[in-house]
């Protein structure tokens, strides 16, 4: 289960920082490139990809513990 919140979490990080670059205009070539409304649902997007690896991090490490508790 751990493997898919990474997954989740760096795939939202991706496509948030890619969200952001078109939105800047630094990523040419999509209907998205120099529209600011983008690079906020970018930040948005990556911010919660942000959340979801803390979140993985922080649940493996609860993990952890309960099997050295045991």
């Amino acid at each position: 289960m751990k493997i898919a919140w990474y997954v989740v979490a760096f795939s939202l990080l991706t496509m948030g920082t890619i969200w952001i670059l078109q939105g800047v205009n630094i990523l040419p070539g999509s209907f998205m490139t120099g529209q600011i409304v983008w690079a906020k649902r970018g930040a948005m997007v990556a911010l919660v990809g942000l959340a979801t690896l803390v979140f993985a991090r922080w649940s493996s490490g609860r993990a952890a513990a309960r099997k050295s508790d045991r």
